[in-house]
């Protein structure tokens, strides 16, 4: 089955990561939560809250899911980001879900300093939740916006159909009109299995203003 892994702090946007995991584990696709500690700590008094923190915010994730069984993970790593791409592949992740940044304008999409490394040269897809989807927590994917034309995107196509045919979306050839999420893929002659950002993929997310799924070249995702 696969597994969306959800980056989670307990922080406001990072609740919109919530619910846009929320919305793609419909398709019957596993979640896990993951909070990323920098170091341990040398006092074991202090070693023992700091891992409370840790599991305290991740449980508080699970509830707000309504799922207290929720798997959950501590990653302890000096990179939040390498920390959650070790996670990924050990756990064999189809996707990591980050909210935006936390100053981002609600109904718009602003990747975080984490996820800004992932969308460079990573090799898992990233999804980025609208900021202030946390505000719509039962709201659906009805439809699958994927913009860019030719054939480097073919991986966008095949994962925005699948997609479609699991939540009974509609596929979009534009994002010009309100959509719920947008599918799009790495620039033409990145190394496969890496996301790589050219022009077009950073316009669209600059002037996203719904939910954004960006792929590896060459590597759709089947959730």
């Amino acid at each position: 089955m696969s597994k969306l892994i959800i980056s989670y702090d307990g922080t406001p946007n990072d609740d919109d990561a919530l619910a846009l995991g929320k919305q793609l584990a419909r398709t019957g696709a596993s979640m896990a939560l993951a909070y990323v500690r920098h170091s341990r700590e040398f006092d074991p008094a202090r070693e023992e809250l700091a891992q409370h923190d840790a599991e305290r915010r991740l449980e508080a994730g699970a509830a707000w899911l309504g799922d207290p069984q929720l798997a959950r993970h501590v990653v302890i790593s000096a990179s939040t980001w390498e920390g959650l791409a070790t996670l990924a592949e050990t756990e064999g992740a189809s996707a990591i879900v980050f909210g935006s940044d936390y100053r981002t304008t609600p109904g718009h999409v602003e990747p975080g300093t984490t996820a800004q490394h992932m969308l460079d040269g990573g090799a898992v897809a990233v999804a980025i939740a609208t900021a202030g989807l946390r505000t719509q927590p039962d709201r659906e994917i009805n439809s699958i916006a994927v913009p860019l034309a030719g054939p480097a995107n073919d991986v966008a196509r095949q994962t925005a159909a699948a997609l479609a045919a699991k939540l009974g979306a509609t596929v979009l050839a534009s994002s010009a009109e309100p959509v719920d999420l947008i599918v799009v893929g790495s620039q033409p002659g990145a190394q496969r299995g890496r996301i790589v950002l050219g022009g077009d993929v950073r316009s669209e997310l600059n002037n996203a203003r719904s939910s954004v799924l960006v792929l590896a070249a060459e590597t759709p995702v089947a959730l």
